[in-house]
């Protein structure tokens, strides 16, 4: 099934089925006369603003992210504990609410009687809509050629299964195998049809979709040969884990009943919340910029006074698909710092550095005009942080996957710099790399704010490092 119908249909039956649990709970609690009411509400506008509630809970939890052989079981499990949780909010809500009138009402613990209409109808829909989906997959609707990588008893453990369970709309086309000897070879029907350093040709040839990596022993060069080669190719890559630490450590799981996979190139956040996050970050940026303005005054004074030259500096990035923009930043060494030394990463006491810039770097100062490039679209507010090109193409030839953080667009905050401290080895960049890819491969809503809640903390205990 096309992804867009996909959340479409998903979107429109939790839309029917939220509104339907507020409306048969209304009738209960204020048409049937069975409790008391202390005031008459409006169920229109009642009605809007607990489905708006719900959206953004459910968007916060993950519950509309692309669905891959999610069993039932484990989507009614979200389910309730989304729901657990967001009726707690609102009982507490409506508790806080009635203290605030000297309203003491015993029938409050009437929007339980809610959650369990609401949890019910709800998870009717997710059902139902899922069924539906099977449904079509099993019939040939929407159904996603997949190559194994690998022609072991691994990779013929994970041919049966999606074989067997239609449900995944998975058609295996054929195995990719590490060596030449196993060309033409076949099992259960499927032949070897090439050996992986020619799988760009092969993805294009049998239009597949979906590349599951099936290794006994396999090198790390082969691995990340694979991973670099399928980086510009629409396809979504998942390994049986052991070896996918050789890459990042850590990823978003998924499963073939029962058999364990790792994502290692998922889809990233969807159009919509594509959207939303750039909505956010306008935003943001906007309120930010008119609330720090007497900083930015203060900051650009202090700058002036003890040094010369502007105010701010401006250095040329890498932005989204390596699009160069101008970041701009407070000018926090002396000036044409690099006229002799050339392009080189700064220090933690880098003698370069002015005394103002020592202090509006520790508290993060220097990064507040960045809010002017996240209005004009050239970053976000969460995201890798952008690299010069020299030190990008340098890197990419040092470490495999780096250009994947061009992937989206960079950002003012990221996960690695509230997990990892200055820049001041090659192993500090692959270290941070492991943290941006992992952010990469789990982009989403919720991800963002917690990374933006967990820079505050940074920037209050002086911990982490931007640049």
């Amino acid at each position: 099934m096309d992804k867009r119908l996909e959340k479409f249909l998903v979107l429109g039956v939790d839309f029917l089925a939220i509104n339907l649990a507020w409306v048969l709970f209304f009738y209960i609690r204020v048409e049937s006369g069975l409790f008391e009411i202390l005031v008459q509400p409006e169920i229109i506008l009642s009605m809007i603003a607990i489905y708006v509630y719900w959206l953004f809970l459910f968007i916060f939890v993950g519950m509309y992210r692309t669905w891959f052989a999610a069993s039932r079981f484990d989507e009614m499990s979200t389910l309730f504990k989304a729901s657990f949780v967001g009726i707690f909010i609102l009982y507490f809500a409506i508790l806080y609410d009635d203290s605030l009138e000297g309203v003491s009402s015993s029938t409050r613990f009437i929007i339980f009687i809610y959650w369990f209409i609401f949890l019910f109808i709800t998870g009717l829909g997710r059902i139902f809509i899922r069924s539906f989906q099977r449904r079509l997959l099993i019939n040939g609707i929407g159904r996603r050629n997949c190559l194994i990588v690998g022609f072991n008893k691994k990779a013929f453990e994970i041919q049966e299964k999606v074989e067997y369970h239609r449900g995944l709309g998975l058609d295996v086309v054929g195995f990719v195998s590490f060596s030449v000897k196993d060309f033409n070879m076949e099992n259960k029907g499927k032949k070897v049809l090439g050996v992986y350093t020619e799988i760009k040709k092969i993805i294009n040839e049998t239009d597949s979709k979906e590349i599951i990596l099936a290794f006994e022993h396999a090198e790390e060069d082969v691995l990340l040969s694979i991973v670099n080669d399928c980086d510009s190719e629409n396809v979504a890559i998942k390994i049986v884990p052991d070896l996918y630490e050789i890459i990042s450590g850590q990823a978003r799981t998924s499963q073939i009943y029962g058999l364990p996979l790792i994502d290692i190139m998922p889809k990233l956040m969807p159009e919509w919340e594509k959207k939303i996050k750039r909505l956010m970050d306008i935003v943001i940026s906007f309120i930010f910029l008119i609330f720090a303005s007497p900083i930015i005054f203060i900051t650009a004074v202090a700058i002036k006074l003890e040094s010369k030259g502007p105010v701010f500096y401006k250095q040329e990035r890498s932005g989204l698909n390596g699009k160069p923009f101008r970041i701009i930043k407070f000018r926090s060494m002396v000036q044409d710092a690099e006229k002799h030394s050339g392009p080189v990463w700064s220090s933690k006491n880098d003698p370069r550095i002015t005394k103002t810039g020592r202090f509006i770097r520790r508290v993060r100062i220097d990064e507040i005009p960045q809010m002017i490039n996240v209005l004009r679209g050239d970053m976000s507010m969460v995201g890798p942080r952008p690299e010069r090109p020299f030190f990008v193409e340098k890197l990419s030839l040092e470490i495999p996957l780096y250009k994947r953080r061009l992937r989206v667009r960079p950002g003012i905050t990221g996960w690695a710099q509230v997990k990892h401290k200055y820049d001041e080895s090659i192993e500090d960049v692959k270290a941070k790399l492991r943290y941006d890819l992992f952010y990469i491969e789990n982009m989403s809503l919720r991800n963002d704010f917690i990374i933006l809640l967990r820079t505050v903390f940074v920037v209050l205990f002086g911990k982490g490092h931007y640049d």
